[in-house]
């Protein structure tokens, strides 16, 4: 019994920390900026993205950002998309430290797509 209430524990102090840590990364006023014009930046890798991504979307990945930030314009806004979350945190703090000041965490693509009912687009190639 000892055991089983330990176990309960630990599952919920990992479930507690992962919704602490998904609240503080993914932004908020998402809708705001998507209706303002923001662009849809997926960092996944290109044969991740040619599988199914957010129609209109720029891909670069997170191995190719710190040689490939400069095709990004400094002065739009861009929301980062993975397929987790975790590549598009470490993006959205590379791009800050480049001197990106419009920069937002989106989370998940397919989440993002799921919530602002955005066309999936898929490469037949």
């Amino acid at each position: 019994m000892k055991n089983l209430l330990i176990l309960c524990g630990i599952i919920l102090a990992i479930y507690v920390v992962y919704r602490i840590y998904k609240y503080q990364t993914l932004d908020e006023g998402l809708d705001k900026l998507i209706k303002n014009g923001a662009i849809i930046l997926d960092v996944r890798t290109e044969k991740e993205y040619k599988t199914g991504h957010i129609a209109g979307s720029q891909n670069i990945s997170l191995g190719e950002i710190r040689e490939r930030y400069t095709e990004l314009d400094k002065n739009k806004t861009y929301i980062t998309v993975c397929s987790h979350g975790l590549r598009s945190v470490k993006v959205e703090n590379i791009l800050k430290e480049k001197g990106f000041k419009h920069i937002h965490n989106g989370g998940a693509w397919s989440d993002l797509q799921k919530s602002f009912n955005f066309q999936i687009s898929e490469d037949k190639k």
